[in-house]
């Protein structure tokens, strides 16, 4: 099997929106290795504590942690080549490394998904069916409900990548405009939108519209229950429900924009395609444990008791 390096056009990424890269390289190094321990810190602090802390062992806090690890292992398929490629004369990527850190974004970027709406599940089965609770969210349906939002977006999207690594044995372009492999390699292939429709808009039905669907049924029944019950459940549901919308609602956003780029990459300009990879690499990946380690009562005092020392 030949390997065909791919170069990774990265002139583009500006100060002022004219000086590039290479004539700060080490500044911009600093900058994104700062990011990517702090990303690493504050997510493996979450995870730590969640593992560490029994009272914590619950189907709500396990999903969070998995949410948290898919943060990790995202940030590690992009941000050490991303390092290596701000050092580099020339940054270059091999064509099946190209498709492997494709299939790692897009995956963990539907599993991430897929985590929300078990969570949302998780939400309303503690506040509408409480009495059922322990049955409908026991630890082997949990276990099944992780598995599946790891397993499921990777089959789905292994099946995908292969049919255009079938379709299209070598790229048409040598030129990856980006700073790592996510929508751009439909360019690299020259993928027509049409030969894209079918197998992608399933997939995206999949992962997407059917949980999302899921999901705003979850909060409805949630805000309804919560509307005609005690105050007690009214504060419970706030304390619970409110960081995953947060979370929910910032991803989606991210997530839809990358989505619409992704169909349409000619019709929108470089700067935006970067504007919102950024916020997917560097402020969603903090984003998450900041609002579970804040507005989570029961994490947050365990993130206080460990920056204390106790």
């Amino acid at each position: 099997m030949d390997w065909i390096c791919l170069v990774i056009n990265t002139t583009y990424i500006t100060l002022d929106g004219y000086v590039e890269i290479r004539r700060y390289k080490y500044l911009y190094f600093l900058i994104v290795f700062t990011v990517f321990i702090l990303i690493l810190l504050c997510n493996c602090t979450i995870i730590f504590i969640i593992v560490v802390q029994k009272s914590l062992h619950e189907p709500m806090y396990i999903f969070i942690a998995a949410l948290l690890t898919n943060s990790v292992m995202f940030s590690m398929a992009v941000y050490p080549k991303l390092l290596v490629d701000i050092l580099s004369k020339r940054q270059i990527i091999t064509y099946y490394a190209c498709f492997f850190q494709h299939g790692v974004y897009y995956s963990l970027g539907a599993s991430e998904f897929l985590l929300l709406t078990a969570m949302s599940f998780d939400r309303y089965v503690s506040i509408c069916k409480p009495l059922q609770y322990q049955s409908l969210m026991s630890k082997r349906r949990v276990t099944v409900m992780l598995m599946l939002s790891w397993l499921w977006p990777l089959f789905q999207l292994t099946v995908a990548i292969s049919g255009k690594v079938i379709i299209n044995q070598r790229p048409c372009s040598f030129s990856l405009e980006g700073i790592f492999c996510d929508s751009a390699l439909q360019k690299l292939l020259c993928i027509k939108l049409e030969e894209l429709a079918v197998l992608d808009m399933i997939i995206l039905f999949n992962i997407t519209v059917l949980p999302s669907l899921f999901i705003l049924f979850t909060y409805i029944r949630i805000l309804k229950i919560s509307y005609r019950s005690s105050k007690e459940v009214r504060s419970k549901a706030a304390q619970t429900c409110l960081p995953h919308m947060l979370v929910l609602v910032n991803f989606s956003c991210l997530g839809s924009f990358e989505i619409i780029i992704g169909f349409f990459w000619s019709e929108y300009p470089k700067t935006l395609h970067l504007t919102v990879i950024l916020q997917i690499i560097i402020y969603q990946p903090l984003f998450n444990p900041i609002i579970y380690g804040l507005k989570m009562k029961e994490i947050s005092k365990h993130v206080k008791m460990l920056i204390r020392g106790r």
